[in-house]
């Protein structure tokens, strides 16, 4: 495909037009790809002798084309006849003009395979790179930059780059090569015409910079209204229980049409501006054929050139054609290119702010202290906890119970790191949190969070997820797991029991059948501390006692914090943390809280009427 053909075939997906003054900077930004280039530099380097090698076969048969053609003239000029010899001229010079361009073709597809391929291996290379810097980002990172923002970087923005690292680098070596083997060889045929047929050139250049630079700022304008459109259906669908619930249908149709004609308007611009591409570079490079045929015919009647050279020449031009022609396709390419690893670049440069420490401990015993801890949120400035201290000893239970926002969750995330204090600090078996590894310290952790995330994956493969490789024993501590988080029975309802596929986020399940999954998956992990982010709130009252009932078995040796609006969830802790506005507003066990007559009394009586009512 030529790069005019390219740029009409890749329609809204063409990149975006940048100012002059930002561009430098976004060019510079492709430095981050030099070390792929050095990585594959054997490749790239190959590529670029078939380029060269190409355009050597390619010129070379022009030229005996030509000399084909000086030859057969010769012979009609002085009246020869096409003997045996004179044929077997004209073969030869046949079969050698085939055998060169079979062998520019030859190296044509050698020079793709070399050139390509590699920007293949690039584009996985660097997907694989931003994809591991993601994992490696805490979660406040996540918080600042929106889920579709973040595939766009790992799938179009690599997208771009590898545009730039294939197409655009092999079609600049191509240009390169092309004026390399042509210029000197119509220089050689006659100085002054090729001075005359080139003289469109510049004309062609700015044309299509200037076109090209056009389609690339209405190419962006679809593009965004695209996403939009994107975005839209997304989120209806992700909402589709909300929208029919409020009966919306004709309202959102009404929002899709407007944004659907917008988007029509738009391309149809785009595709009006694209029409005209191709026939302006067509005109121009008409132009050059004209003046070749009539300036070299000029020179062929003061017996200047021969026939044969002007044909030649001709090739020549039009051979030149699509190498000119791409560089403002080759243009835009770099400068989309540029734009996305600048992109690209902001995230592979963002440092995490949660990093592990030195230590590696093969068990953790699960002491937990935290000693006046205090936490604002960097991203919303709220201070979540003020001078929080407590400590869970080993083997025992923690309940922290309060109202919502008084700063509950924030303590499962201080001791799961995913966020760190701003005042105090947070003890673990004695030494602070920050000197473990988050390998060592996060696989020591059995954490059910708040909001459940489950895969679209089978049953079986969401409950064993922190198992590397499973095995027949693996599946039956997970039968043991999901009879603790009492889904056993729930699971083998279903036709094909724990080898169910769940959709999107687990949508097929209800709200309780998956918090008790996310529990089952905690259990299998056999941890020295649980952490329980209110994971029965979607959970009836009975089965809330049962799961109860089992986790007195499982808690065991184990560390247990347990989060929760529901007294029934933590009345049988050792010690229970009443939070409200971000302090500790009562602490004790479950009778001494009650003789308080405080918060936690209210909150129990009210529970209490709460049940009786429902009765």
């Amino acid at each position: 495909m030529g790069p005019v053909e390219a740029i009409l075939a890749s329609g809204a997906k063409v990149g975006v037009f940048f100012q002059p003054t930002n561009r430098i900077k976004e060019v510079k930004s492709l430095s981050q790809l030099n070390k792929y280039f050095w990585k594959y530099k054997y490749r790239l380097l190959l590529g670029v002798a078939f380029v060269a090698i190409n355009n050597y076969f390619g010129a070379e048969a022009k030229l005996y084309v030509g000399k084909g053609t000086d030859y057969v003239a010769d012979l009609i000029k002085h009246g020869g006849s096409f003997s045996s010899t004179a044929n077997k001229e004209l073969l030869f010079f046949g079969f050698l003009v085939i055998g060169l361009v079979l062998l520019q073709g030859v190296f044509m597809f050698l020079m793709r395979q070399m050139i390509i391929v590699m920007s293949r291996l690039i584009e996985y290379d660097s997907k694989n790179e931003i994809f591991n810097q993601y994992q490696l980002l805490d979660q406040s990172f996540f918080k600042r930059n929106n889920t579709g923002d973040l595939m766009n970087r790992i799938s179009e923005d690599v997208s771009r780059v590898r545009m730039y690292t294939g197409p655009a680098m092999m079609y600049i070596a191509n240009t390169l090569g092309s004026f390399f083997f042509t210029i000197p060889y119509m220089f050689n045929i006659n100085i002054r015409l090729t001075l005359i047929i080139l003289s469109p050139m510049p004309l062609v250049v700015i044309s299509i910079w200037y076109v090209s630079s056009l389609i690339n700022r209405r190419s962006t304008e679809v593009q965004r209204q695209l996403s939009g459109i994107s975005t839209f259906a997304q989120e209806t669908f992700s909402g589709i229980r909300v929208m029919k619930a409020y009966a919306r249908e004709e309202k959102i149709n009404e929002q899709f049409g407007e944004q659907t004609q917008k988007y029509r308007s738009l391309f149809l611009r785009l595709v009006k501006t694209e029409g005209a591409f191709q026939p302006l570079v067509l005109l121009l490079v008409g132009m050059s054929n004209i003046l070749a045929i009539y300036f070299g015919g000029m020179a062929y009647i003061h017996g200047e050139i021969k026939p044969g050279e002007i044909i030649t020449l001709l090739m020549f031009i039009n051979g030149l054609i699509w190498p000119i022609a791409s560089l403002g396709w080759v243009t835009s390419l770099v400068q989309r290119a540029a734009a996305s690893q600048e992109r690209i670049n902001q995230f592979l440069h963002t440092k995490p702010d949660i990093k592990g420490g030195p230590l590696h401990p093969d068990m953790l015993h699960g002491q937990i202290s935290f000693k006046n801890v205090s936490l604002t949120y960097p991203d919303s400035g709220i201070k979540a906890l003020k001078h929080i201290s407590f400590e869970v000893a080993t083997g025992k239970s923690l309940a922290i119970v309060g109202r919502t926002g008084s700063g509950k969750s924030t303590i499962a995330a201080l001791i799961t790191r995913l966020y760190d204090s701003t005042e105090g600090e947070v003890l673990l078996d004695g030494k602070p949190i920050q000197d473990y590894s988050l390998e060592s310290l996060r696989g020591s952790i059995g954490y059910v969070p708040q909001e459940v995330f489950l895969f679209s994956d089978t049953i079986a493969n969401n409950i064993l997820f922190v198992k590397d490789m499973i095995s027949s024993s693996d599946r039956e501590e997970m039968i043991s797991a999901a009879k603790a988080a009492a889904i056993h029975d729930g699971i083998m309802e279903f036709p094909d029991g724990y080898e169910t596929m769940l959709g999107e986020r687990g949508i097929t399940l209800s709200g309780g059948q998956k918090q008790r999954i996310s529990m089952a998956r905690a259990f299998v992990k056999e941890p020295k501390v649980l952490i329980f982010d209110d994971c029965l709130s979607a959970v009836d009252t009975e089965t809330e006692e049962l799961i109860l009932q089992n986790l007195e078995e499982i808690m065991k040796d184990k560390t247990t914090v347990i989060i929760s609006h529901r007294i029934s969830s933590v009345k049988n802790c050792d010690h229970i943390l009443v939070l409200e506005d971000g302090s500790v507003a009562e602490e004790g066990n479950h009778d001494t809280l009650l003789k308080l007559n405080g918060i936690y009394a209210g909150m129990h009586r009210q529970q209490l009427l709460e049940n009786e009512l429902k009765e």
